[in-house]
């Protein structure tokens, strides 16, 4: 799965990390969690998900792309604007998000979160 991909890909690397997969509603579908990441991970992760969904693109281009009121999205309930989380796309179509919050900065946490989403795209394509 995303998640468990996401997880793995951190842990090769020497990271603990939580990872939650939103459905495009914002409704978490899988939570895994290192076994030596804090529980708070995956509140962080799961508010970083809901920042894609909310925009539409990775939780790093809406910090860039929306600077300017990135205060005021981070008042909003379930998002947090933060690097580590990317959409899950199929056909074009948004399908959901994975959140990762753990590593030692966003930037880290993203390239686990794009490595989950990697090594499922194939199967995801074909469902085109």
């Amino acid at each position: 799965t995303v998640g468990l991909g996401a997880v793995e890909a951190c842990g090769e690397a020497g990271y603990q990390v939580s990872a939650v997969v939103v459905d495009r509603s914002g409704a978490p579908q899988v939570v895994m969690r290192d076994v030596y990441a804090s529980r708070f991970t995956i509140e962080i992760a799961e508010r970083k998900a809901n920042a894609v969904i909310l925009a539409g693109v990775s939780s790093s281009e809406f910090r860039v792309n929306r600077a300017e009121i990135l205060a005021e999205m981070n008042e909003v309930d379930g998002i947090l604007v933060l690097d580590g989380a990317v959409p899950i796309r199929a056909g074009g179509a948004l399908l959901g998000a994975v959140g990762v919050s753990g590593a030692p900065g966003g930037d880290k946490d993203e390239a686990c979160a794009k490595a989950g989403v990697n090594r499922v795209q194939e199967q995801l394509d074909f469902l085109d």
